[in-house]
């Protein structure tokens, strides 16, 4: 057995002498930015691998001649002789645009745009992302505000930017619309942990470039899952934290073999109490990919989703509740036999999605490329709400008798469901040179909803079990097409033109609550031209100026709350850019001008979803600026700031019976301060603090500026920590991660509603006098998250 293996290490040993290995290894740049996860490869083979978080690579190689491939959505070929080791530092920042990155140029930007655009990394997401959702990582982006219904980031969440919600901002997933056709909103709840499987995200504020689905009348947000690995990897990611929440995490994938295929995979589990009493969360979502690689084709075939069960917090509390109990959730509750509130354990939103994608990009030659996604979406679920006092008529119940006599009401356990399909195809072709960056492309897209409710428990009143109360059908179709240009003028200019015609067909048929008919057969045509100029002062300073008309057509609530008119919106944006190497600066005024904005009421429907209504004329003005300074080597902070005014023009609302004129008032939801800072600090080697902090001023949750619907300015710190072990044993990084939201226990409401009715009073000159009412959603004080990471 000695002889055995002296024979074997002598013949590895010789293996060694006839083939000897170098390494070529170095650093890959953005300018002077490092890229960490970018890809390098040998050409014709399956050697390769990835960037780390500094951007640093390594290859192991045998002597020879060899073209090494850079890649991160550009690419750089090298042709080397090895002979030894060696050292090859590659800057991608002039390189040539490649297909690695799923319809990049047909929804992103880039600072030869002149659009007002912020990128998240996926280095930036993977800091904290232990757990929480998509909006609460991008909290600390310019002009940003978020807020959580179960008040610690996870579970329904939503954003703002610029004063928009969740409604006007266009989301797509590599290239694909994700917001929801009908209300046209974006529920990150349905896709726990999608973050774990974003590669990046852009963010661009205002009305931004054409893309596929819903207009965007606030800001753009352009994600793109996990790119394909050079090399085989896995990991398992677990966190706990406050609040008895913890995640779990596997993530795989195979690498290129054949030098053509790699597979990934995700799957994950999240599950927390929240902050709100019974405000739970149960989340289970995946994501799967195959990708094809050749010299001039990408192939990605993904299916991703999950599945959610959330304990409704969106019924928010009273002033009193606020002072007495801030924790306390009135939904689901209700007074048994003997007179005490109980609440109904299943008071929850339980709801499937399901996506599918087939994206497949080609470059050819003479400078084209072209994109193509396939996409289909399935989705089914249902709101279980228990409700106290119910007419029986109104869900179709007959009266009964009990003791002699007529019972007309009883409390009810109902489901509303929401069994929907979404499908489509989108469509790009680029041509770019030295002079010319050509987008043409566009979308068709078909949406079937079925609605309808049950009632599954009566609890006085005798039913059939699952018995209908209303149906409705909503079908939308929308289609697009577009052309987009970079035209290089001169070295130091380039002109930006963008045309887009966009269809929208949308009908409705069937019943509501109560039997009340709800019918829509709605059509809308809306040509949106963009066009702007970047100019070059210095290789440092950048100036750009845009205008962007852009049309929204109205949503599913806004149809059942009234019969509105669509948005039109004017938006002016000009802005500077400065960086080098210690600084960078980016700075924009705009002015959006709206005509018939479909702004929030601050009222809620019996779902929790917000109410709008057409404001007539309005306008947001502001600026803009954010900044990262590098003060020494392991010190840098990145401050934000927005200042505007956001105003209805002469807004008319009824007040004590009468229509009255308010001026100009202040739109909801829509403060005139919002500031943020990063303070990043690297004391050694793979370690990383940050502190994050995050101010938003006081906003009116009306437009009408009453003191009942102010929400009091809040200014919140975050603490974040990050170890990377990278000599870990049987490992190849094991990466700690703490995060202490809220360090400085702030009470805070970052969110509320705001509801007005009138009672009799022959004293007013309107017969009327007006009620006030608020709601609040409180946020968590000091709580924690932690985790580790295990990389294979």
């Amino acid at each position: 057995m000695k002889n055995l293996l002296f024979s074997l290490c002598l013949f590895v040993f010789s293996a060694g002498l006839t083939a000897q290995e170098y390494t070529v290894q170095g650093t890959v740049t953005d300018g002077e930015k490092p890229l960490p996860a970018a890809i390098v490869r040998v050409q014709g083979e399956a050697s390769g691998t990835q960037t780390n978080s500094e951007g640093r690579y390594s290859l192991q190689l045998q002597e020879g001649s060899y073209t090494l491939i850079f890649s991160y959505g550009n690419r750089k070929e090298f042709t080397i002789n090895l002979s030894g080791d060696r050292i090859l530092n590659v800057d991608l920042s002039d390189a040539e645009e490649v297909l690695d990155e799923v319809f990049l140029s047909a929804v992103r930007v880039s600072a030869e745009s002149p659009i007002t655009y912020s990128n998240l990394s996926n280095e930036e997401i993977e800091d904290r992302n232990l757990g929480q959702d998509i909006p609460t990582l991008m909290n600390y982006m310019p002009n940003v505000v978020t807020t959580s219904d179960a008040g610690a980031g996870i579970g329904y969440t939503g954003i703002r930017v610029r004063g928009s919600d969740a409604t006007r901002i266009n989301v797509t997933i590599n290239g694909v619309p994700y917001n929801d056709a009908e209300s046209q909103g974006t529920f990150w709840v349905n896709l726990g942990d999608f973050a774990s499987s974003v590669e990046n995200l852009q963010l661009q504020r205002g009305v931004g470039t054409s893309t596929n689905g819903a207009g965007a009348f606030g800001a753009s947000i352009n994600i793109l899952t996990d790119r394909y690995k050079a090399e085989p990897s896995a990991e398992i990611a677990s966190s706990i934290g406050s609040f008895n929440t913890n995640k779990n995490t596997v993530k795989f994938s195979t690498g290129l073999f054949n030098e053509h295929w790699e597979f990934a995979g995700r799957a994950s589990t999240i599950k927390s109490d929240g902050y709100i009493d019974r405000a739970s969360t149960d989340l289970k979502s995946y994501f799967l990919q195959g990708t094809y690689v050749g010299e001039s084709t990408i192939v990605k075939a993904l299916t991703f989703g999950g599945s959610e069960v959330t304990y409704q917090s969106w019924d928010g509390i009273d002033e009193d509740q606020l002072e007495e109990n801030r924790r306390y959730n009135p939904a689901g509750a209700y007074v048994d036999a003997e007179g005490n509130e109980q609440f109904y354990d299943n008071h929850v939103d339980d709801y499937k999605q399901d996506h599918f994608q087939l994206l497949w990009n080609e470059k050819y030659g003479g400078g084209w490329s072209s994109n193509m996604a396939l996409h289909y979406t399935y989705g089914r679920g249902f709101y279980e709400s228990y409700r106290a006092g119910e007419d029986l008529e109104e869900y179709g119940l007959d009266p009964f008798t009990a003791n002699g006599e007529e019972v007309t009401s009883s409390d009810l356990v109902t489901r509303k469901w929401l069994d929907n399909d979404f499908y489509g195809i989108t469509l790009n072709a680029n041509y770019k040179d030295d002079l010319l960056n050509l987008d043409l492309g566009g979308g068709w897209n078909k949406y079937e909803g079925d609605h309808f409710g049950e009632v599954i428990y009566t609890r006085f009143a005798p039913s059939e079990p699952d018995q209908l109360y209303y149906k409705n059908t909503g079908d939308k179709i929308d289609y697009n097409g577009y052309a987009k240009a970079n035209v290089a003028v001169t070295e130091d200019l380039s002109l930006f033109g963008d045309l887009q015609l966009r269809r929208v067909i949308y009908t409705v048929d069937g019943n509501i609550e109560e039997e009340v008919p709800f019918i829509v057969d709605d059509s809308h045509t809306f040509f949106n031209p963009k066009a702007g100029l970047t100019y070059e002062v210095s290789e440092a300073n950048q100036l750009y100026f845009s205008y962007a008309r852009a049309h929204r057509e109205p949503n599913r609530d806004d149809y059942e709350n009234g019969d509105p008119e669509p948005e039109e919106l004017n938006d002016f944006e000009l802005g500077w850019r400065y960086g080098d190497r210690t600084l960078q600066i980016n700075a924009n005024l705009y002015y959006m001008d709206y005509r018939n904005q479909l702004v929030l009421t601050g009222e809620l429907d019996n779902v929790g979803s917000y109410i709008r209504a057409n404001s007539g004329n309005s306008y947001r003005a502001g600026i803009e600026i954010d900044a990262a300074v590098r003060l020494a080597e392991p010190l840098v902070i990145r401050p934000n700031i927005s200042l505007s005014r956001n105003k209805n023009k002469d807004f008319l609302s009824n007040w004590n019976g009468e229509l009255v004129n308010f001026g100009d008032t202040d739109i909801s939801y829509s403060p005139e301060i919002i500031a943020g800072n990063i303070l990043e600090y690297r004391p050694v080697e793979n370690l990383e603090l940050k502190f994050l902090s995050k101010y938003v001023g006081e906003q009116y949750m009306s437009n009408i500026e009453t003191e009942g619907s102010l929400l009091a300015d809040y200014f919140v710190n975050d603490f974040n920590v990050q170890y990377t072990w990278t000599t870990a044993p049987l490992f190849e990084e094991v990466v700690f991660t703490g995060l202490i939201n809220n360090i400085f226990g702030e009470e805070y409401v970052s969110n509320g509603y705001y509801y007005t009715y009138d009672v009799a009073n022959e004293d007013l000159p309107g017969g009327a006098e007006t009620i006030e009412g608020a709601g609040y959603y409180p946020q968590a004080g000091i709580n924690f998250l932690a985790g580790v990471t295990l990389r294979f």
